[in-house]
Formats: C-alpha cells, structure tokens, sequence
C-alpha cells in the first residue's frame, strides 16, 4: 500500500505540470458534454498505462536511439500542429451556439481525438523510464514493486484529470460562448506553438 501511495503522490505531482492534453480535454467538456470530457480522461490514462508498462519492461531504451528519437519527435510535432489547427479553422466553420455547447456529445470522437493527441508523444517512455529506475535505485525497487508503484503514478492521471472534469462541467454554464472561442483559439494556438518548438528542437539536434 505505501509503494501504492507513493506513486500516486508522485503522479499528482506530475500532473501539476498542465500541458497541451490538459486544456485539450478542457475545451472537449465545456464545448461537449462531462460524458465527453471523461471519454478523454479514460484515453489519457489508458496511453499513460500503455506507456508505464513499456517502460518497467524496459521498452524506453528503444527510444534513447537517436535515429528513433527524432523520427517519433518529428511525427509528434506533426500531430500536435494539425489538432491546433483543427481546432482553429472549427472557430470560423459553423460556429458556436450555446445549445450546441451543452448538448452535443461524440463520445468516439473525444475518446479518440486525446488518444491520438497523447500517444503522438512516445517521448513520454523515456520520462517514465527515468522515473523507474530513479526509484528503483531510490527504494531498492523489485519489478513487481516497480508495477504497484506505476499503477499509482497512472491512477494519478484519472483522478487529477477526473476531477478537473468535473469542475469545468460544473462552470461551463457561466461561460460566454464568447469566452469559448477564445479558449478554441488559445488551445489551437498552444498546440501549434508546442508542436513547432518541438520540431524545431529535433531539427536542431539533427544539424548538431
């Protein structure tokens, strides 16, 4: 139980660090349903699972290949770029209406939409494979311990997520769609600058 909480504490840590899926998921609740807005959360936590487990079972190293690295950083960039400007070019279609907004739902869609969002980044078996082997080496970690540990640091993912779920439900009935558009513009804006950084970045590597 105490490696089970201690994982845990560490991924609500984690979680601190806001990112991209973060605000992503945010716009699927107020701009959809709750329902919505926990499809996405089951799809992060599902790919943060995924990731975990290649990671105690060593898969990460793979990625410390410098060929490998800059291939997945190129294609995760790609991604990133394109859902933000998804989202932006959906801000000028149809547009918004506050009917829309509090009952349309796709729950398909959403799940499908932050999957593919957060497994564009495989950077993240390289995280949790440093992560591992400091506790391992912090606590003397056997595999089995390695997996209750990980299985806490995932749990963190659905309980933080899920809960920020819920709030954002709770208040988007005060929101202006106004307001909406401008998150619309704010998120499509963050995953394009983020995608870009990044890819300049591993350009940068590969010119070193």
């Amino acid at each position: 139980m105490k490696i089970f909480i201690n994982g845990l504490t560490t991924g609500l840590i984690l979680q601190l660090a806001i990112g991209p899926v973060f605000f992503f998921i945010a716009n699927v609740t107020i701009q959809r349903t709750i329902f919505d807005g926990l499809a996405g959360v089951l799809a992060v936590t599902f790919v943060d699972y995924f990731y975990i487990t290649l990671a105690i079972l060593g898969i990460g190293k793979l990625l410390e290949n410098n060929k490998v690295k800059r291939t997945f950083g190129i294609i995760s960039s790609v991604v990133l770029a394109i859902f933000g400007i998804i989202i932006i070019r959906g801000i000028t279609g149809a547009g918004i209406t506050a009917s829309a907004i509090s009952s349309s739902t796709d729950l398909f869609s959403s799940f499908a939409s932050v999957f593919f969002l957060t497994i564009s980044s495989p950077m993240t078996i390289v995280f949790f494979t440093s992560l591992f082997t400091a506790k391992a080496v912090e606590y003397n970690y056997a595999k089995r311990e390695l997996l209750l540990f990980g299985f806490g640091t995932g749990m963190a993912t659905l309980l933080f997520m899920g809960t920020s779920v819920l709030v954002f439900s709770l208040i988007k009935g005060n929101i202006p769609v106004l307001l909406i558009q401008i998150l619309n513009l704010i998120v499509g804006c963050l995953l394009i600058g983020y995608g870009v950084v990044r890819f300049v970045k591993v350009v940068n590597n590969r010119v070193k």
